[in-house]
């Protein structure tokens, strides 16, 4: 049997892409679990997992942080040693923002392609669609403290007590 040739960051996002469709109701995944998918998956078809997988879901493939050597996007880190996919609405790190985010339709084996569709029909629209910008978050924040009180009566009443 001859093995697959699949690059093993494309491996790591697939292993990754599998575990959010297996478990839709988790935000993110230990390194281990996607670690553990991918010897599952068993893309390359060979005895053993190559050793470069655990090292790309840990910081090759992940965005934030500072390229070495690649630039991947494919994974966000969610807190230490968690992982999800990456997202369109995600910052990435200065040395990655040109990175490949996604693999190639065409490098990864046919029976994975509908990875790449569910990514971009659910997956990344998703989070764009239901993500809250931090500053608009705040409109609103602490109008309860003027319930039934006017914010200009409560001014004039601090400006009577200037000299």
């Amino acid at each position: 049997m001859t093995a697959r040739r699949i690059r093993v960051a494309d491996e790591v996002w697939i292993a990754t892409a599998l575990l959010h469709r297996e478990h839709g109701d988790r935000e993110d995944f230990s390194i281990a679990e996607i670690v553990e998918r991918a010897q599952r998956e068993n893309l390359t078809e060979s005895v053993l997992l190559r050793p470069g997988v655990r090292t790309h879901a840990a910081q090759h493939c992940v965005a934030s942080k500072p390229a070495s050597p690649g630039r991947y996007r494919m994974l966000a880190e969610t807190s230490r040693g968690r992982r999800r996919l990456y997202s369109s609405m995600d910052r990435p790190h200065r040395d990655r923002v040109s990175g490949k985010s996604l693999p190639r339709r065409e490098e990864i084996p046919e029976e994975y392609h509908h990875l790449l569709d569910w990514y971009r029909e659910h997956f990344d629209v998703k989070r764009s669609d239901t993500a809250e910008d931090p500053i608009l978050s705040l409109r609103g924040l602490g109008r309860e403290l003027w319930d039934g009180h006017d914010p200009d009566d409560y001014v004039r009443r601090l400006r009577e007590r200037w000299e």
